[in-house]
């Protein structure tokens, strides 16, 4: 299987349940933020977000932020919203970031779920760590150049994940 296969592919952040996490024998969920759990240009949780953490929370599932966002002021203010630890400047998909918050939460790298919109730094980056992970629709297209091109390079990706599936 290729590093770029996600284990599942949802719509949205809130598409995901305590049951399904559950039953993926997951103990912690780490978050992408930019367009994952609010719009990459907004602070503003995406609606639903804030009770699924808190959902996920009572059921015994821990929930980290690992975002590749280099403003530690922006992922904090959002980290907030949610009462949740984070790591900014993730490097993802080099594991670092991911081996920050399995440490912090104290999970094996097998129980924890990566949940992000992107292919090349989330997907890859719980592959190679040996996470489950689940890939989202971005809530909202990027302008900029670079993201243009990687989710060019997605499209394929995310349409033969979707026909696998039916």
């Amino acid at each position: 299987m290729s590093i770029r296969i996600p284990t599942l592919q949802l719509s949205r952040v809130t598409d995901i349940n305590p049951q399904l996490v559950k039953s993926m024998g997951i103990k912690a969920v780490l978050l992408d933020v930019d367009n994952t759990i609010t719009s990459y240009i907004s602070k503003e949780p995406f609606p639903g977000s804030i009770d699924l953490i808190r959902n996920l929370e009572a059921e015994g599932i821990k929930v980290y932020i690992v975002s590749n966002n280099k403003s530690k002021k922006r992922i904090k203010a959002v980290a907030e919203k949610f009462s949740l630890p984070f790591v900014n400047v993730a490097m993802k998909p080099f594991p670092v970031g991911f081996i920050r918050a399995k440490l912090a939460l104290k999970v094996k790298f097998r129980e924890c779920l990566v949940v992000g919109d992107q292919i090349y730094t989330d997907i890859i980056g719980a592959n190679l760590c040996g996470m489950q992970s689940i890939l989202l629709e971005p809530i909202e297209v990027e302008t900029g150049w670079t993201f243009k091109i990687r989710r060019h390079f997605e499209e394929r990706i995310r349409a033969e994940k979707k026909t696998a599936r039916k």
